[in-house]
């Protein structure tokens, strides 16, 4: 004998199912926005390490501070750490990004750092 579900009613376990997709996907933007930025930091070294060789120090910072600033990362970012030795290029910066959980407010560290040889 097959039950069917009477017409106009609503199954809460669907209805659960959409409340939990939608706080991962809400959640799961906060988390993953703070690691997309820190992803495009990366990137922005990764390029001034590039051309390094051609530009100064202070030129590389500024630039690295104003892409911090646009990305509107912490103020601890904007404090870049610039290194020569042996034609190669070391270059990073620490930062604390901190990501409101339900409940938690979770305090993530990140470096970003890029080593290049020119």
């Amino acid at each position: 004998m097959v039950r069917r579900a009477h017409p106009g009613r609503t199954s809460l376990g669907c209805l659960f199912t959409l409340l939990i997709l939608s706080a991962t996907g809400y959640f799961g933007y906060n988390v993953g926005r703070v690691y997309w930025r820190w992803y495009q930091f990366q990137d922005a070294m990764a390029q001034q390490a590039r051309f390094a060789a051609h530009k100064e120090d202070d030129s590389i910072r500024s630039e690295l501070q104003a892409k911090a600033d646009s990305l509107e990362l912490p103020t601890a970012a904007q404090r870049v750490h610039i290194r020569r030795a042996d034609h190669t290029i070391f270059i990073w910066s620490d930062y604390v990004e901190t990501v409101e959980l339900p409940g938690i407010v979770k305090d993530i560290d990140f470096t970003a750092h890029v080593e290049r040889a020119f």
